[in-house]
């Protein structure tokens, strides 16, 4: 795990690729040790994700059966969340040689890795929301779309500055990752049995 310093720059270093700024670069890590280490990114964001989790989880009700398998769906819904999370990035480094970004991959790995536990804080108020209202809520509704467009903008904005090859490049490069996510978080929902978790 990297120093608490080194995380708080690299996180600086996302937050300003996500507000279109390239000198946020200079603040990650892009090093071999540093592709690795952006990994522990995971483990910054575990809170408001679990909280989430927690939020599908309280769902299934309060009965005996539901309270059993509480924990279970929990742990489905974390390996799912973790699978979308670190599988389209390894389709990426397949991906990159033939998109001809094989150059910025580790940039974009490490850039998207910490800027995803940005992501997660963001989300957190909708992950308590939901832990107070039904998911099917207006205000829940309303919250989870607004984050949910700010937080595809910021991604949108980061990829740009990270593959640095114009808006046509940075833009196929994001809608390539976010059709791979979405793919292996249906493909892993059904695998584990996990429908409309959110």
């Amino acid at each position: 795990m990297p120093p608490v310093d080194d995380i708080q720059r690299y996180l600086v270093g996302a937050w300003r690729l996500m507000t279109g700024k390239r000198d946020g670069l200079a603040l990650l890590d892009i090093s071999a040790d540093g592709f690795w280490n952006s990994f522990f990114a995971i483990v910054v964001a575990l809170p408001p994700l679990i909280v989430g989790w927690v939020g599908s989880a309280n769902e299934l009700g309060d009965d005996p059966a539901a309270t059993a398998s509480r924990f279970s769906y929990l742990l489905r819904l974390a390996i799912v969340d973790l699978g979308a999370w670190v599988l389209p990035l390894a389709a990426l480094a397949v991906a990159a040689p033939i998109a001809g970004i094989r150059d910025r991959f580790v940039h974009y790995v490490v850039a998207i890795n910490w800027a995803s536990v940005i992501l997660a804080w963001l989300l957190l108020p909708v992950a308590l929301l939901r832990l107070v209202v039904a998911s099917t809520s207006s205000i829940f509704v309303l919250a989870s779309i607004a984050l949910f467009a700010l937080s595809m903008v910021l991604t949108w904005r980061l990829t740009n500055t990270v593959i640095a090859r114009g808006p046509a490049m940075g833009s196929a490069v994001f809608a390539g990752m976010f059709m791979a996510s979405i793919i292996v978080l249906l493909v892993l929902e059904s695998i584990f049995g996990i429908y409309g978790s959110g």
